[in-house]
């Protein structure tokens, strides 16, 4: 019996290994997509699954036909002109999605474990492994599309969601989760963290309108004007920019309040680290604003919004289990796992 029960252990430290890892893999992914996006190579493989017609892509032009450019000129309307980095940046941001759908689906598949004990962490996984293959499907859309903007922020925001879902799995699985909270301090600390989630979703949105307006101004003023790209750009980034203030407030009062009701947990790390997030990500957006929006900076900002939204849907997954134990404990409650 000792011996089945420290198996099963193990095959669950393992299930949330895989599950960090995946989350790990997922935020590299998004940073990829950054890249991709920064140094325009959206395009550098100009059809999918394959790039220039090879699996494994060229790294000069003397490897593609003499008239590549009649091949896939009509597609790209004229403008193809091959770039061996922006072509491998994009194939690897390719590979990256494709080592992470293949981890999702050995995350799937450890968490079998769980079918008689805990099937939401088994369909939270098959969530995941779902939302990795329609993102996968919608990777080549965007290809096909040649890069439509609104394919764009649904592949981003569908992203999020595996991210969503896998740390729905990671926590949940966690069994050394020990906190105390009374009725209110649950109650406020919980709405905090939910409108600060949908807060920094919608500037997360924004955000994605506001590169969309950039990439108007660029192809208006070219890269020679990269300083006067702000100067330029509309009514979207002022709002973006604004939004920040109140992004900022809410991770203020958020952290202020898990000071009151704990200390040193793992709720107050949490809080910690995202204020320490929001903090870089608001210094990244002032640098893009005013430093004519350097390319490496942008697949940075991209990543902190991702990472700040991440540490808050995981504080509030670690407060919500007490929500069904209020009603019985309505003085202060505890839990032991999530």
């Amino acid at each position: 019996m000792t011996n089945s029960s420290n198996l099963t252990n193990s095959k669950k430290r393992r299930f949330r290994t895989l599950a960090f890892l995946t989350v790990i893999l997922i935020y590299l992914l998004v940073l990829a997509g950054g890249i991709v996006r920064g140094t325009g190579s959206g395009m550098g493989c100009p059809d999918w699954p394959k790039c220039f017609g090879l699996w494994i892509p060229p790294t000069h032009i003397s490897q593609l036909p003499a008239n590549y450019q009649e091949i896939y000129g009509a597609k790209l309307k004229g403008e193809v002109e091959f770039n061996a980095t922006k072509t491998w940046i994009e194939y690897v941001n390719r590979l990256i999605g494709a080592l992470t759908g293949f981890v999702v689906f050995v995350t799937l598949i450890a968490s079998l474990i769980y079918l008689k004990t805990d099937k939401s962490i088994v369909l939270g996984s098959f969530a995941a492994f779902f939302l990795v293959g329609l993102n996968g499907w919608l990777g080549a859309k965007v290809v096909s599309t040649e890069l439509a903007q609104y394919l764009i922020t649904i592949h981003f925001l569908l992203a999020i969601f595996v991210v969503f879902a896998l740390l729905y799995v990671f926590v949940r699985a966690d069994a050394n989760t020990n906190t105390e909270l009374s009725k209110n301090q649950y109650d406020t600390l919980s709405r905090l963290l939910v409108i600060t989630l949908l807060v920094s979703i919608i500037q997360i949105v924004l955000g994605t309108q506001v590169r969309t307006a950039l990439d108007q101004v660029v192809k208006q003023l070219g890269y020679n004007q990269r300083m006067s790209w702000v100067d330029n750009l509309d009514w979207r980034f002022y709002v973006h920019r604004s939004f920040s203030i109140l992004v900022l407030a809410l991770h203020i009062a958020v952290i202020y309040q898990i000071r009151k009701v704990s200390k040193g947990n793992a709720i107050h790390k949490l809080g910690v680290a995202m204020m320490a997030i929001v903090i870089a990500e608001i210094t990244s957006g002032i640098i893009m604003a005013y430093g004519g929006v350097p390319a490496a900076m942008q697949p940075i900002h991209l990543l902190l919004a991702v990472v700040m939204i991440g540490l808050q849907y995981t504080a509030w997954l670690r407060i919500i289990p007490q929500s069904k134990q209020i009603e019985s404990q309505p003085e202060t409650i505890s839990f032991q796992r999530l």
